[in-house]
């Protein structure tokens, strides 16, 4: 049944041009007018979330807004047909959480074309675990897999491997039955990411650039790139012959100088990932592929939070100082 208010955490822009996050008791009218009404039983807490909170006009151009760019839950009600109420949901990428009101609060009113059906055997607790990180890494490995990239031909190194979606690469990847190297600054990191599966790990540093060098010797079968910048420049030249890289990241910045030649003398391929607008079709492959992938260790890698303490996970995930993933469960009614 459709409730009069709900709880959420709501981020407010006050007249002195500073912004508030508080969990309030907001009118469902408050919500955009759309098809589905799902009762959000969990979310889970990305980087983007934490801008969006912040104030961030990148990300949510209007304010007062609900972040969460992730949930799962109960159809309430459906004005297309599509789904049935009762029925277990999933809610990713899209506008969720950006201009719409997203996972944060208790309810989200979404168009009928960005809802997922639960897929089996995953339980909402677990889609959440994964969420846009997971169908990001997932997205990354899927297209990997169409351009049948041998899992004998060498290591795939995964930079970023500590971030959101880089753990989730790593164990992706060593589901798939491929050797992988995790990259990472945070090395002491390094039980977690062997955990998700990696066979080695190594510090960051060791892509130090070699500049004028348009070809270094070759060290991977593969790469998932999450960090961009220098970084992704040096994996295009230290890519083997017929190499393949999986690119979704910037944070080491959204520019990339490199030469031409590993492309035509070594053939390599780069790969883009979009996540957001993920065609339905290809969605829900992702999302079965995903369920295949599930298991006890990320369970067990995960945080779970109440809504009272989202504020103070805010601050620590935009502080980087969370590995793994971060749940966020609703009280139900």
């Amino acid at each position: 049944m459709r409730p009069n208010t709900f709880k959420a955490l709501l981020v407010e822009e006050k007249n002195d041009g500073h912004f508030t996050k508080q969990v309030q008791e907001v009118p469902i009218s408050i919500l955009p007018d759309h098809d589905v009404l799902v009762q959000v039983h969990y979310s889970d807490l990305n980087y983007k979330d934490g801008l969006s909170a912040s104030g961030n006009k990148g990300v949510t151009r209007t304010y007062p807004h609900i972040p969460g760019v992730d949930a799962s839950g109960v159809v309430v009600e459906d004005r297309s047909g599509t789904f049935t109420p009762g029925q277990e949901v999933v809610v990713t990428g899209y506008d969720m959480g950006q201009d719409t009101d997203g996972g944060f609060g208790q309810y989200i009113s979404v168009p009928a074309e960005w809802v997922v059906p639960l897929p089996a055997p995953l339980t909402l607790f677990d889609a959440m675990v994964l969420g846009t990180p997971g169908f990001t890494a997932a997205y990354g490995i899927y297209r990997l897999l169409e351009l049948n990239v041998p899992k004998d031909k060498g290591p795939v190194v995964v930079t970023g491997a500590t971030g959101g979606v880089g753990y989730l690469a790593v164990h992706f990847l060593a589901k798939e039955g491929y050797e992988v190297v995790a990259s990472t600054g945070k090395v002491e990191q390094a039980d977690f990411l062997k955990k998700m599966g990696a066979s080695d790990v190594i510090h960051r540093d060791e892509f130090e650039d070699q500049p004028g060098r348009p070809l270094l010797s070759s060290r991977w079968a593969a790469a998932y790139d999450t960090v961009g910048g220098k970084t992704l420049d040096v994996l295009i030249r230290q890519v083997g012959h017929n190499g393949t890289i999986v690119c979704c990241g910037n944070i080491g910045g959204h520019t990339v100088e490199s030469s031409i030649y590993p492309f035509i003398l070594r053939g390599i391929s780069l790969l883009g990932v979009d996540s957001s607008n993920t065609l339905m079709p290809k969605r829900m492959k992702i999302w079965e592929m995903m369920a295949g992938y599930y298991s006890d260790v990320l369970r067990a890698s995960a945080k779970t939070i109440s809504l009272q303490e989202l504020p103070s996970a805010i601050d620590e995930v935009l502080a980087g100082n969370r590995v793994g993933s971060v749940v966020l469960k609703h009280d139900i009614d």
